[in-house]
Formats: C-alpha cells, structure tokens, sequence
C-alpha cells in the first residue's frame, strides 16, 4: 500500500491525462485538454458525470466532467460558446504530493491561436487540490498585458446523481433568481428540485449548498470572486438533442457551478483575479 499520494502520467480515451491517487483510494483525473477534470473517484464512489458519448478528439470540448469556462460564458459575446480554454490544451506542472494531499496545477499563455479569438495577453492557471473527501478547484487568471483584462467564465462542474427527480439542492433559498428558460425573475426557494429543463441563474450564497442524492450529500463551496451560481439540467427533450450525450444522461448529471454571467471580471494590467470552487463529501 502506497504511503503517501501518488501521481501519474496515462491516456484516457486517448487524451493526455494526468491522475492524482491517496492512500484512502480517493483518486482524480485531469486531461491537459482543457485542463478538464475527467474524474473524482472519493468514497469508493464517482462524484462527476462524464459523458460516454462526449468527443474526445483533443480539439472539441469534454461534455461532462469540470470544464474551464474562459474568457466568456455562453455565448455572450463574440468567442467560441464557453470561451476558447475548454479546446485547448494546457501545460501540466510537476504534482506537489504530501502523505495525504496532492497538487497538480496547469497553465495556459495566450499564443498566435488565442490571439486569433481574442486580443489579449495573459496567463491562466488552473489550481487542485485533492484531500480525503475532498476536491478545490480555482482558476487563477493573470493579466500580462497593458491593457486592463475583462471576462466572464465558470468552473461548469457536472455532479453525477443517481436521478435527478429524486435529488435536491439546499442553500439558494432568497437569492436572486433568473430563469432562463422562461426568462423569468424570482426569489430562490429554500429547495430546489428538477423536473424537465432546468437553467437559472442565481446571485451566489456565502454560506455555500448542499447536493442531496438518497444517501449521498456533496457540500458545494465557491469563492464569493464567483459572483453567480448556475444550476443546469437539460432535461429529456433538449438532452435529446444533444449529440455528444445519451439519451438519458439527463437523469444522472445535474450542473451547478461557480460563475460570473451578467457583468465581466475586470483586471488591471499586471494584476491577478482568483477564484475557486471546494467540494466536500459529506
């Protein structure tokens, strides 16, 4: 039995990868496309939805998993849906292993194929860190240019629950929030549960929510630098038009991720923004 944590290098599904493992069996898979997390494997069981239909080319973005949203959220603006950093592929760093701990960050720098979506210097590092029970994920983004840095982004994290009738999600009660379904605007219940479409827009909570599925509960965390929350659910129909997922996969998988939708991130030349996202098994 390994002694402390544990790092290496594989192919999944013919990506470059990198996967970190703790003595406890609690194990992580990061692919350098994307600096996608694959898989969080904690408590003998996997906490992330990946989709078995997603494309795995090494050009088109991983459904499922944790996508990096970068610089932009959805389609709003001119970039590629999502931003461009989900296509592209990062630079793992060496791992940081302790006896119970792991770290693992990776980079991107703009190059000639940033620059061809958009005009600007920077750096972006996508931090991890993987305890017993545990996973935190921040995106770090540097400024590197002359001129100030504005983005929108998410960390799209894709929680996988046995179905997504049966679970609930607590913590959102009296938030503001947007439905952009119906493109209504409400106050959160305390509860939220999922039946058909579910996309909305929520004004973030510090103290944090919790994922119940059956047995199962995941304390979801973000940085209040994130300053929304998105839950997202495509339910059967718009699942179904999906190419890149089951036709069920809607029942196994629902979103909810640290964001920043409405007003863009702004960065001086030369500084830095931070932001994270702390998952805990419960």
């Amino acid at each position: 039995m390994s002694t402390g944590a544990t790092c290496r290098e594989l192919l999944f599904a013919g990506l470059p990868a990198t996967e970190l493992q703790l003595p406890c069996g609690d194990r992580l898979v990061v692919a350098h496309h994307g600096a996608h997390v694959l898989s969080w494997v904690s408590g003998g069981r996997e906490r992330l939805y990946l989709s078995p239909q997603s494309v795995m080319d090494g050009h088109a973005a991983i459904r499922g998993g944790i996508p990096v949203c970068f610089p932009q959220f959805n389609q709003r603006g001119d970039l590629p849906k999502h931003g461009f950093a989900r296509n592209v592929s990062w630079t793992p760093k060496p791992a940081k292993l302790e006896a119970d701990r792991a770290h693992l960050a990776l980079s991107l720098a703009d190059s000639a194929a940033t620059r061809q979506w958009w005009d600007q210097r920077f750096e972006a590092l996508l931090l991890i860190e993987l305890t017993p029970g545990a996973l935190q994920v921040e995106l770090v983004v540097r400024n590197t240019d002359s001129k100030p840095l504005l983005f929108t982004g998410a960390l799209h994290s894709y929680f996988a629950v046995s179905d997504v009738a049966q679970a609930r999600l607590l913590g959102l009660g009296g938030s503001a929030e947007w439905n952009a379904v119906t493109d209504g605007h409400a106050t959160a219940a305390p509860e939220l549960r999922f039946v058909g479409e579910f996309d909305r827009v929520y004004s973030a909570a510090p103290a944090g929510y919790e994922l119940l599925d059956g047995p199962h509960t995941l304390s979801i965390e973000q940085d209040m630098d994130w300053t929304q929350t998105v839950v997202w659910n495509p339910g059967a129909a718009k699942c179904a038009s999906l190419s890149d997922m089951p036709a069920d996969g809607w029942q196994h998988m629902l979103c909810v991720e640290a964001a920043q939708v409405y007003e863009p991130i702004c960065i001086a030349a030369g500084d830095f923004w931070q932001g994270a996202q702390r998952l805990t098994v419960l």
